[in-house]
């Protein structure tokens, strides 16, 4: 359950005394404004760990957190750069919940930056009417004003190039004539550079020369004006002027029905999500689709069926933008898919960081340009490459004032989730727009009785109305019982029958290793394996195959399916890749920096290989030339960063990154990249030794900890979860002399593998000094 929002500071309170988890913002003043340069930012918290600082739903960056005495409680701080930002910033801190692993929220705190040399120019294009039919030759008029002098105005149609605008007597003008263009739709995109070099971007207007153009159903045609607040992500403002449209008016070429007939489906059996670090290597490096392919027509391996639906992540990742810095890319991976037999949906969220804030009314901007992206991605590419349709996965129930605030947040939500519908509308385009809703959006307190647009409602059934399709994140492990993956759907599916939209809910189930939040060894599938699952969802099948709303099953997700074992232990086997022997490219651009006396963040390049890269080893050092081995092996990454965590102060280490591809083949060291820790008067301590057994169906774990130097015992807290076969989570303290025991939950099979992974280790005076710890971490194997 999500913590309410706070709204006063607290003491901490006396040692030994349990309070709710709490965190605060200290340094500064609600409306306080700032010079440009660095704000030293700083609070407190209590009952919290993992803070995170959230700047204007663009930018999450962890925190500094100290806390001697080792008991979730302490201070925090964060130097943040204002030297780009101008105009109201919104902050915010999150955390997780000590207890529970769920997230916990600070105040909000809105402070103004006095920088006018960073303001974003806001640009808006005023005419043509998005719902006026054009003629052949259309004047398109843009307006364009800030802080500064306007440099530059220019406008993109169709996607093409930037084309330059000169000024008119009232803003600026450039005449298109449509005859040179076969589209009977024309997006339009502006954009504004001031004389300090800023760059502000409109939203889209899309203009219509042919058919017939859609009612106004909203607040847009897509003007911004000067900025509420700053999109740091994109530099641009994001305050919209509504549109004001009158539908009684008499020029005979305005549409004034708003009504339209949702996207007819096809099956979407089965889909996978493809997230950003797996969607990139796949759309840059061509020889990487050979491997997705492979997997996903394998029907042998684990008598499953075939993959047929990819939900493609276009997120903004390492610095680029899929569909703005590699189009031609993204064009030649979509015309592979279809020639392959595959759909393609483009996979958003809410277009913020982190992504949920996008449900807010006052981000919802952000949410129509990561929707509109893809809208002219499509205008701008030839059938063969454009997405089949988009998978919008916002996730508002994650935002702090989604329980305490109902229906506010349900509502901005459901007015986002119009709203792109209305921007594909007016687009002309015709592809399916589904949201990801979790399996309780149709009986819990929080989503019903939602009355919205006249209508009182379950949640569900709300999006349901509105979206073409849905994608029930129903993550459960079994598909019987109350609480099982059939009865979380019957709902859904009845109501989809109801309002007659055939093969509109696909749902979807967890395969990830889950480590926060909820109870991992009954949310997903990865403590039982591939075989276990797909007996699962063969009953899923046969409950629902007959059902006309049912649309397939989808999977999450792409980078723990290529990885996923028919079962722990020795009798334990994995989808196989076409045999390849060939090593990866050397990873390129290694960087490590310094995040305080106990962990550095490293950064490198994506590699590339003959198949695909499925993950980076990261191997560390004190010594700087050294060698790649078991004894310098510090972790693995999924993707292009990783935080080296529990090293000792004052010390300069150095790492080197290999890539390892999809056939197990590890690619030759990067060049060494160092950094050094900041000093601490903490101590460190570490895991001495961990054993586990396996007896009469449960597992147990006994590890001791000691000070890393003299070796003595520290009484300590500590927070893990068994591993592989197994996934309950525990909390537990020591004893005197650093022992801790647990044991899993029953686990009664012949044969298997359990681990246990700590997660948080608490103590006094110290630090848990990870680095040190002996890995890997061992498990328990048993056979007849």
């Amino acid at each position: 359950m999500l913590a309410a929002v706070l709204i006063s500071t607290i003491c901490i309170p006396p040692p030994h005394v349990k309070a709710a988890a709490l965190i605060t913002i200290d340094s500064h003043q609600d409306g306080q404004t700032l010079q440009p340069g660095v704000a030293e930012l700083s609070g407190t918290y209590s009952g919290v760990y993992e803070l995170q600082l959230i700047v204007n739903g663009a930018f999450v960056t962890d925190v500094q957190m100290d806390d001697p005495n080792g008991d979730d409680s302490g201070s925090w701080s964060y130097k943040l750069d204002t030297s780009q930002l101008d105009g109201p910033v919104e902050m915010v801190l999150k955390g997780n919940d000590a207890v529970t692993r769920y997230g916990i929220w600070s105040p909000w705190i809105h402070l103004n930056i006095d920088n006018p040399a960073a303001h974003i120019p806001g640009v808006q294009i005023t005419s043509p009417n998005e719902h006026t039919l054009q003629r052949n030759k259309m004047d398109i008029h843009i307006s364009a004003a800030g802080k500064n002098p306007i440099a530059q105005v220019e406008l993109r149609i169709n996607g093409g190039d930037w084309l330059q605008v000169a000024p008119a007597k009232n803003g600026y003008k450039y005449t298109f004539d449509s005859r040179q263009s076969p589209h009977q739709v024309h997006s339009l995109e502006a954009r504004a550079t001031d004389s300090y070099g800023n760059t502000g971007y409109s939203l889209t207007v899309y203009a219509r020369t042919g058919g017939m153009p859609p009612a106004n159903q909203g607040k847009y045609p897509a003007t911004v004006t000067d900025a509420v607040y700053m999109d740091l992500a994109n530099s641009t403002p994001v305050n919209v002027i509504n549109d004001v449209y009158d539908p009684s008016a008499t020029n005979p070429e305005t549409v004034t029905s708003n009504t339209y007939e949702p996207e007819p489906l096809p099956d979407q059996d089965r889909a996978i999500w493809i997230w950003e670090n797996a969607s990139y290597p796949l759309v840059l490096n061509p020889n990487a689709r050979a491997a997705l392919s492979s997997m996903a027509k394998d029907t042998t391996t684990f008598n499953q069926r075939p993959i047929t639906t990819l939900y493609l992540a276009v997120g903004q990742y390492d610095g680029a933008k899929m569909l703005e810095d590699h189009r031609s890319e993204v064009q030649q991976f979509i015309e592979w898919a279809h020639s392959q037999g595959f759909y393609v949906h483009a996979l958003i969220a809410g277009g913020t960081s982190p992504p949920y804030f996008g449900a807010y009314s006052r981000y919802e901007t952000h949410a129509v340009r990561e929707f509109e992206q893809i809208l002219n991605y499509n205008l701008a590419s030839g059938e063969t490459a454009r997405f089949d349709g988009v998978n919008l996965d916002t996730e508002p129930y994650i935002l702090p004032d989604f329980k305490i605030a109902k229906p506010s947040v349900q509502i901005q939500y459901l007015d986002m989730l119009q709203l792109l519908m209305e921007r594909k509308q007016a687009s002309g385009l015709t592809l399916s727009v589904g949201a990801a809703i979790p399996r309780w959006y149709d009986t819990s307190s929080d989503a019903s009785n939602i009355s919205w647009n006249g209508k009182t409602k379950w949640l569900s059934e709300h999006i349901q109305d509105t979206a073409d399709y849905i994608s029930i994140m129903n993550y459960r492990d079994q598909a019987d019982g109350s609480a099982g993956i059939i009865a979380q759907a019957l709902n859904e599916l009845a109501y989809a029958n109801t309002i007659g939209k055939p093969k509109s809910v696909v749902i979807g189930v967890e395969t990830k290793d889950i480590a926060d939040g909820g109870d991992p060894e009954t949310i997903s599938f990865h403590e039982e394996g591939r075989t276990y699952m797909e007996q699962e969802l063969n009953k899923v099948y046969d409950a629902f195959l007959n059902d006309s709303a049912f649309g397939g099953i989808a999977l999450h997700h792409y980078s723990s399916i290529v990885d996923f074992p028919s079962e722990w232990g020795p009798g334990g086997y994995a989808w196989q890749p076409p045999a390849d022997h060939e090593r990866p490219s050397t990873v390129s651009g290694a960087t490590a920096a310094t995040f305080d006396f106990q962990r550095i963040n490293i950064t490198y390049n994506m590699a590339m290989d003959n198949t695909a890269v499925n993950a980076y080893r990261i191997y560390r050092s004190t010594n700087a030339d050294f060698e790649i081995g078991p004894a310098t092996y510090a972790g693995i990454s999924k993707g292009l960063s990783f935080k080296d965590t529990g090293l000792l102060p004052s010390t300069t280490y150095y790492y080197k990154i290999t890539a390892v591809d999809i056939s197990g083949n590890e690619g030759a060291p990067s060049a060494a990249a160092s950094a050094t820790t900041a000093p601490s008067t903490m101590k460190p301590m570490v895991i001495d030794q961990m054993t586990l057994t396996y007896s009469a169906g449960i597992a147990r774990v006994t590890m001791q900890m000691v000070d890393k130097e003299t070796r003595l015992p520290v009484s300590a807290k500590i927070s893990g979860r068994f591993t592989h076969m197994a996934g309950k989570y525990v909390n537990a303290a020591t004893t005197a002399d650093g022992v801790f025991q647990s044991q899993s939950e029953l686990i009664s099979v012949s044969r298997g593998e359990i681990g246990f992974l700590p997660r948080r280790i608490m103590a006094d005076s110290y630090y848990w000094a990870s680095a040190y710890d002996q890995l890997p971490y061992p498990t328990v194997i048993w056979e007849p």
